[in-house]
């Protein structure tokens, strides 16, 4: 059973690295971050469920990461906005320099 979560953490990891290289889209890039986020904490609470001592210790760091993860998307989505009315583009290579 633990494989089966491993192995879902291991695609969603993929899809979102595939998104981050792949995708100019700022937006794209930063929802793919979040799902790679979102691979560590699959990875968290399936060890904690299925450790030699089931602990809630997992769930309780994957909370935390969602917690940061938030803060994180906050934070990025409001530099985003103030990019796009600075330059008028969502795309990551017009972002090449970034003095005011």
């Amino acid at each position: 059973m633990l494989a089966s979560y491993l192995t879902l953490a291991a695609i969603l990891f993929c899809v979102g690295l595939y998104g981050v290289l792949a995708k100019r889209n700022t937006v794209v890039v930063l929802l793919s971050i979040e799902l790679m986020l979102n691979a560590a904490n699959v990875n968290l609470v399936a060890f904690s469920k299925y450790g030699v001592v089931p602990s809630l210790s997992g769930h309780m760091f994957a909370l935390f990461s969602i917690a940061v993860g938030a803060a994180e998307a906050a934070v990025g989505i409001a530099i985003l906005i103030m990019l796009y009315r600075a330059r008028g583009t969502v795309n990551v290579d017009d972002y090449d320099e970034l003095r005011g």
